[in-house]
């Protein structure tokens, strides 16, 4: 029996879209989940992460297997406020079918999708084994802190299966690049354009190590079979700051999405060969990781994939395809010291507008993954083996 009805339903995810939780600013998230959780007699705790900002964990059923659903907390910025169709990019506003609004797409409709799955559940008393735990996260848009904490502290050690709710459309993401961070820092020393020699510039050694690298890679011969190569791409660069004055600064940021053949650790390695080549004829360049995210192995044939498949495929008018991306997501920090073929996936409402000005969800779509999640959960947990204690195999 349906709990909550379509105005309820989107009341909800209005109320969620209506919180500015802007990265840095999601506690406000978390209690009104914790409110709407406990009018249905679910209890959750909110786990302070700093001040503004607390992650929240919710689960009804009990003992083995334990199902993980998790969804983020915070948005991006909403840019300019005045190109929204509604003038306010934090009130949702319904236009053709569509739900525009900051975070309807990413990810509040998940969030919001899992939230009201695990209230109907619940309240039709469809779970006839195991645990369905809830774990809401702080910061996925930088750097994934929220989902780093609740795996330090033990929320997901005797977790069996993850499902994340970023939006894929009916589509499904098994797998995942490890998004990784860099700085690159070059030292020179100012002086007069006119008497370089009284000076080092500090912009020429970085171009040298950023051509190197952008080498190295594209002749990399390392490739996984779902994910493909790594792929290397510097994108801020700062040096200088008159046109007549030898640089004593430079700066470049680099993107790198890495593959388990060649993980972060093995991307850091490469480039700071190279640095030191250069650093060893003069230079003085420091590498700083400033975010380090890993990739993420999960397994096409596992059972999960297989009945999200046949689940969503009732929902969608298209053949729905099982597929690897190069984005990242939470599941790089639950999944740490999980072994590669963890049973995860990525399945949630939304297209390709996250991030956009007037980003939006179908409307038919949110509703869809309400239904969706509610028979995919229950039939999950209810058609599994109780598992035994598996080994879990680090990662660097």
């Amino acid at each position: 029996m349906t709990q909550l009805n379509e105005a309820a339903r989107l009341k909800i995810l209005s109320d969620l879209v209506a919180i500015p939780s802007v990265n840095g600013s999601e506690q406000l998230v978390a209690e009104y989940l914790e409110n709407l959780l406990a009018q249905y007699g679910i209890e959750s705790e909110v786990v302070q992460f700093s001040e503004k900002r607390a992650n929240l964990v919710a689960e009804i059923g009990s003992g083995r297997p334990v199902l993980g659903i998790s969804g983020h907390l915070d948005v991006v910025s909403p840019g300019d406020a005045k190109a929204w169709l509604s003038g306010d990019p934090f009130t949702l506003t319904e236009k053709d079918g569509r739900l525009y609004g900051r975070g309807s797409e990413d990810m509040k409709s998940g969030l919001a999708a899992m939230a009201i799955a695990l209230i109907e559940i619940k309240a039709a008393k469809t779970l006839k084994q195991g645990t369905l735990r809830f774990l809401a996260t702080v910061g996925e848009e930088v750097g994934e802190p929220g989902a780093e904490q609740l795996q330090a502290q033990g929320y997901f050690e005797d977790v069996d299966a993850l499902i994340i709710g970023e939006p894929t459309g009916y589509n499904i993401v098994y797998a995942h690049k490890g998004p990784v961070n860099i700085t690159l820092t070059s030292h020179g020393e100012a002086a007069h354009s006119s008497t370089p020699e009284a000076g080092y510039n500090a912009l020429n050694p970085l171009f040298v190590v950023l051509n190197q690298a952008n080498t190295f890679f594209d002749n990399l011969q390392v490739e996984n079979e779902t994910l493909g190569k790594v792929i290397f791409n510097p994108t801020v660069f700062h040096g200088g700051d008159q046109v007549n004055t030898i640089p004593g600064l430079a700066t470049a940021e680099v993107n790198v999405r890495t593959i388990p053949e060649f993980d972060n650790h093995a991307v850091v390695q490469a480039l700071q060969t190279i640095i030191d080549q250069e650093n060893a004829k003069g230079a003085d360049i420091t590498l700083d990781v400033t975010m380090n995210l890993a990739p993420v192995a999960g397994a096409k044939d596992s059972r999960l994939v297989d009945l999200a498949t046949t689940i969503g495929q009732d929902y969608s008018t298209q053949q729905i395809d099982a597929t690897a991306k190069s984005y990242g997501t939470d599941a790089s920090k639950f999944l740490i010291d999980k072994a590669d073929g963890f049973p995860v996936i990525i399945f949630g409402p939304g297209n390709d507008t996250a991030h956009k000005v007037n980003e939006y969800v179908d409307k038919q779509m949110y509703f869809d993954f309400v239904d969706l999640y509610q028979r995919l959960f229950s039939t999950y947990l209810n058609e599994a083996k109780v598992p035994s204690v598996s080994k879990a195999k680090a990662k660097p």
